[in-house]
């Protein structure tokens, strides 16, 4: 062996390394990425949970309930309501994760230690099961009149003062949970990865010039690339939610249409964004970065792994432009919640802006030239 040749290969690597602007960005930019989401971005604690507020009996004590919930920092009253069916019905639209009801009779429940106060939590979020637990057992009021008894905490999932009912998940199964993001997740990962590389693999293998040489539009190529792959994206959904009924026993309380309907807006967001990667690699080993750097934050921020309200609002803004973010919504609202897609129509509409602006920006870089 010799050093000097040696020498020689690794000088070379290290030119070819520096010239490779992506993987310089890599060897910087993974660990800052990491470091920064998961010591700055991801927070187990939940803080300013959205939460309804039904007090029907509108005293001063339970006013005073409110507000020592409010204090500790876990709720946001982002909505009032008169009964608990609206809170329900406010639940299952996505619009809140726990709703609050305190009952006409407060004051008498209280004083004869029965159930005083019942929390109703959004159970297709394990997490905030355990925040509305942990909030259970706060000792609400610690000022009680000297005509009534105090407001203790009651036994976490009821049969107290503080009773808490969870909906959709009471078993509090990770599954429930899990799989509905999961199909998120992979299609996150196959289809951009598999357009991130469509039309480099073309330039690669020589294809171009044919492509070139035929009428084809930069539209029409486009497109074309998509549609198989959002085929393929419908398979890998079926297979994901085959298994998820068949082993896991996950619901389907919504409409299947609605599950199908809410995949093929998250196919084509993740394709269009392949097909703006493509465009700007210059080999596939380019486009598989690049594509790491958009899954990265997408499977961390979304809100699949960790919380999305513990974490900081500038962060939630950055997490609101990634597709995930909204098909975790969609799909966790139509199949453990049984929502429809118009009642989610906040993020249908993110998720076909988010497509429209992926694709016209990919179709103006492409030019259909070899340089």
């Amino acid at each position: 062996m010799s050093l000097r040749r040696l020498f020689a290969i690794v000088l070379k690597e290290l030119r070819q390394m520096r010239r490779d602007r992506i993987t310089l960005a890599m060897i910087v930019g993974i660990p800052v990425m990491q470091l920064v989401l998961f010591g700055y971005a991801i927070n187990l604690n939940l803080r300013g949970l959205s939460t309804g507020i039904a007090d029907q009996a509108n005293s001063a004590a339970s006013r005073a309930v409110v507000m020592d919930m409010v204090a500790t920092g876990v709720i946001k009253p982002t909505v009032s309501a008169t009964t608990p069916r609206e809170l329900m019905e406010r639940l299952r639209r996505g619009e809140i994760s726990i709703g609050v009801v305190i009952p006409p009779d407060f004051e008498r429940r209280r004083f004869e230690g029965r159930e005083a106060v019942q929390i109703l939590v959004d159970g297709s979020d394990t997490v905030v099961q355990s925040a509305a637990i942990q909030l259970a057992q706060l000792p609400l009021d610690p000022r009680p009149s000297s005509n009534t008894a105090p407001l203790k905490a009651g036994p976490g999932q009821g049969g107290g003062p503080v009773s808490v009912v969870t909906f959709y998940n009471p078993e509090r199964r990770s599954a429930v949970n899990i799989v509905p993001g999961l199909i998120g997740v992979i299609l996150t990962m196959t289809m951009v990865l598999f357009t991130g590389v469509a039309i480099v693999r073309e330039r690669e293998r020589g294809n171009m010039e044919l492509l070139i040489a035929t009428p084809v539009s930069r539209s029409e190529l486009m497109i074309g690339k998509v549609l198989p792959y959002a085929a393929i994206g419908l398979i890998q959904t079926t297979v994901v939610l085959a298994l998820g009924v068949w082993l896991f026993e996950v619901p389907i309380r919504g409409s299947v249409l609605d599950v199908y309907l809410a995949a093929v807006l998250l196919i084509l967001a993740n394709l269009t964004l392949g097909l703006l990667i493509s465009t700007k690699a210059q080999s596939q080993f380019q486009a598989m970065q690049m594509t790491f750097f958009v899954f990265l934050p997408s499977i961390l921020l979304s809100g699949f792994m960790f919380p999305f309200a513990g974490m900081p609002r500038v962060v939630q803004w950055l997490a609101e432009v990634l597709p995930l973010t909204h098909f975790l919504r969609l799909i966790r609202g139509v199949m453990l919640r049984g929502a429809s897609l118009l009642e989610l129509w906040p993020d249908v509409l993110a998720l076909l802006a988010f497509t429209a602006v992926m694709m016209t920006l990919a179709i103006s870089r492409f030019r259909k030239r070899l340089d």
